[in-house]
């Protein structure tokens, strides 16, 4: 029976590692890329704004979502007291009460409302 220290099995964990970031990637049901003159299949489609309205702010607060983010993730956010970092809403500093709404086209163009004083 062998005794391996931490640190040998650090050095392990590490080869490892090594060993399997050196493999190809499987091929087993791996889809294939678009072809390069299909542009229209390499563009993502824009994604769809989110619509949410608080009674402390003035207007409907539309965001367009980030490729990591959806509604439910971008509602959370504005429902969470201790978040911050975020442009969203006007950088408003709004926390809670926020619910989703359906998107409205603006009829005259509108702009994003700000929060009520």
């Amino acid at each position: 029976m062998a005794i391996v220290s931490w640190a040998g099995r650090g050095v392990c964990l590490i080869a490892a590692a090594v060993l399997v970031a050196a493999l190809p990637p499987a091929t087993a049901g791996e889809k294939k890329a678009p072809p390069a003159d299909d542009a229209a299949a390499q563009d993502p489609s824009p994604r769809e704004d989110c619509c949410f309205n608080n009674r402390a702010f003035s207007g409907v607060c539309v965001v367009k979502p980030a490729e990591d983010e959806t509604c439910a993730t971008i509602l959370a956010y504005l429902n969470n007291p201790r978040s911050q970092g975020k442009d969203y809403c006007g950088k408003t500093a709004i926390r809670g009460g926020w619910q989703q709404t359906a998107c409205e086209v603006p009829q005259s163009g509108g702009e994003v409302a700000a929060p009520r004083r």
